[in-house]
């Protein structure tokens, strides 16, 4: 049975694929972004801070009512990569990065599970950054490897409620964000595959933890997508 899911970082990247592989097996989407989306049949955007706990419980509760009253799955794509080292960072950067890698989980998380039922998922996304070190990714490593405790955290919490909670950890993958960096071709020389991922076999792997229905005992895990680049 089709079901509703909340994906943030909705607007592009891995996200984006997100959205497009729920929507493809025929659920709701409601579809969370700081920059705007276009809505279409299935797809409910909305621009919100993911920051921001009181203004993602308000448009969460405004949409949720019109979908049933309840959420199946919540993918929490979001994140930000600046570079920092020792010497870069600030505690602007701090904030930000944490704020959106992690406060920004913890909140979309608090508000929707009030609205989860028991066989109900949520996907977390880490990166490889949190078991493996990359020069000038001081803050964004450090809030990778909270992702991976919190779900960690959280799937001991909301177990009793029958939510699982997991997290994936992608490593290089075709996005504009990865893109702009200029580095792409370089890392794939460096994947043992010999290529990046493409955003949709990163989405396929939240569908399969959570909306598949093949996935039920598979709770507080972080699974690394990497083509073998960074192995544990």
């Amino acid at each position: 049975m089709a079901g509703v899911a909340v994906v943030t970082g909705a607007a592009s990247g891995m996200g984006a694929a997100t959205c497009e592989v729920f929507l493809h097996q025929g659920w709701q989407v409601i579809a969370i972004d700081i920059s705007s989306i276009d809505a279409r049949p299935g797809l409910h955007a909305v621009v919100a801070d993911v920051r921001d706990r009181v203004g993602i419980e308000t448009s969460l509760a405004e949409r949720i009512g019109d979908l049933g009253g309840r959420i199946d799955a919540v993918a929490n794509v979001a994140g930000i990569y600046p570079p920092t080292t020792l010497d870069t960072y600030t505690t602007e950067a701090f904030d930000s990065i944490f704020g959106v890698n992690v406060l920004g989980l913890l909140n979309v998380t608090a508000a929707c599970v009030a609205h989860m039922p028991a066989g109900s998922a949520i996907v977390n996304f880490a990166s490889v950054d949190a078991f493996t070190v990359s020069p000038g990714q001081l803050l964004y490593g450090a809030s990778k490897a909270a992702v991976v405790m919190i779900t960690k955290s959280l799937a001991l919490e909301l177990a009793p409620r029958g939510i699982r909670v997991n997290g994936i950890a992608p490593g290089w993958v075709n996005t504009p964000g990865n893109a702009a960096t200029g580095r792409m071709d370089q890392a794939a020389a460096g994947i043992p595959i010999g290529r990046v991922a493409e955003p949709v076999e990163i989405a396929n792997w939240v569908w399969l933890l959570t909306g598949s229905g093949h996935a039920g005992f598979v709770d507080g895990e972080t699974i690394v997508i990497s083509g073998a680049d960074v192995l544990r």
